[in-house]
């Protein structure tokens, strides 16, 4: 039986250059980047070099870039040190309802510090107000947290209109980028963005490793403490294997390969869509296909319970989701639809995630949808 992951929102298998990179690293630079003789020099050149690679992708100085695990220790960092460290300026924080858990269980944690957080909602095709976000801003909004694209069903979010509205505002303008980055272009100073968090296993690369843009003039503490690390920003030895590969994923996202990669996944979107059709499957898109991510499709089913069609399809070697893999083994439904359709909507349990990435063809989506729909109409 040949397998078929479509289930690359949730993580990516490692492109075979970004493996072949880290193996070399692993086998001929161990030395800690913070020594200073020749093997320590050598690590921090190693180093040095993926700041660059990772800074040159969105046009910033390498300085602006704190190297981490990943998406949630980047959100976690750029909300908790905002918040503590600006809670004399004042103690709001603005976020959306359909954000990914590392943001919204930080906010919040930060209500029961007495934080006020303002949660905007989205609409039935999951976009942002504007006019909600400028309602919602305030003299003593200290910083506005919104994610750059959906994990559960691909929207964009507004966020050049909002660094645009944020500009003559002192609040600090975070985006978790983690969706977005390999898969849009990217430009934190143009954007208006302050803080932006990405995760290398989204892109092809290593799990366990980001890192965190910190535009230079945004004073926010470490939020881990101990040694002097990425410029006493992010304490603890770097990782530097997981770095080295979080470059190599990057450097092979070319503009030419993102739009290769766009296009092609918008196909695959079509090829299941047209397969329903002409089978007479009866769906919804989940979502807002003008304006999204071209790797996730999130549909409604009706009549069909997620649940049950995903174990059907995970027996035929078949990998899809229901929503985020971070609210795994919950049997709460997706945040994300409750929040564009309410609680009490079959919706919930009649929805699936398909999501594309490096490796997947046209033959293999073919294959899928025409499993899909046999076990829709079983």
């Amino acid at each position: 039986m040949e397998k078929i992951y479509l289930d690359h929102a949730a993580t990516t298998p490692m492109h075979p250059q970004v493996i072949e990179a880290m193996t070399a690293i692993m086998q001929e630079t161990f030395g800690n980047p913070s020594s200073i003789h020749g093997f320590g020099r050598a690590a921090h050149e190693k180093l040095e070099t993926a700041r660059q690679i990772i800074a040159d992708s969105l046009q910033v100085n390498a300085h602006e870039i704190i190297f981490n695990s990943g998406g949630t220790e980047g959100d976690n960092t750029a909300i908790l040190e905002t918040a503590y460290s600006r809670q004399n300026e004042g103690r709001h924080l603005i976020t959306t309802t359909i954000e990914h858990p590392a943001v919204l269980n930080t906010m919040r944690f930060l209500e029961t510090k007495g934080f006020e957080v303002t949660y905007l909602p989205v609409d039935e095709k999951g976009n942002l107000s504007m006019e909600d976000v400028r309602s919602a801003l305030r003299e003593d909004t200290i910083l506005v947290s919104v994610m750059y694209g959906n994990n559960e069903i691909g929207n964009l979010m507004p966020i050049k209109e909002i660094g645009e509205l944020l500009r003559e505002h002192p609040a600090y303008f975070h985006t978790d980028a983690v969706q977005a980055y390999g898969n849009q272009t990217i430009r934190p100073e143009e954007a208006g963005i302050d803080l932006l968090s990405v995760s290398a296993h989204k892109i092809n690369g290593p799990k366990g490793v980001g890192f965190l843009y910190k535009k230079d003039g945004v004073n926010i503490p470490s939020l881990l403490l101990g040694g002097e690390q990425e410029e006493k920003r992010r304490a603890g030895t770097e990782n530097l294997a997981g770095i080295w590969g979080m470059a190599k994923a990057v450097e092979i996202l070319t503009p030419e390969e993102r739009e290769a990669r766009s296009q092609k996944y918008h196909g695959f979107q079509q090829q299941i869509l047209d397969s329903l059709k002409e089978n007479g499957i009866e769906y919804q898109v989940n979502g807002d296909l003008e304006n999204k991510l071209p790797h996730v499709l999130n549909l409604r089913l009706p009549g069909v319970v997620n649940d049950l069609l995903l174990m059907k399809l995970d027996l035929r070697g078949l990998a899809i989701s229901t929503g985020s893999a971070c609210t795994a083994g919950n049997i709460e439904p997706s945040h994300v639809l409750e929040a564009m359709y309410g609680k009490d909507t079959p919706i919930l349990k009649e929805s699936i995630r398909i999501s594309f990435g490096f490796g997947n063809t046209e033959e293999e989506v073919q294959r899928f949808a025409d499993q899909l729909v046999e076990c829709v109409k079983k």
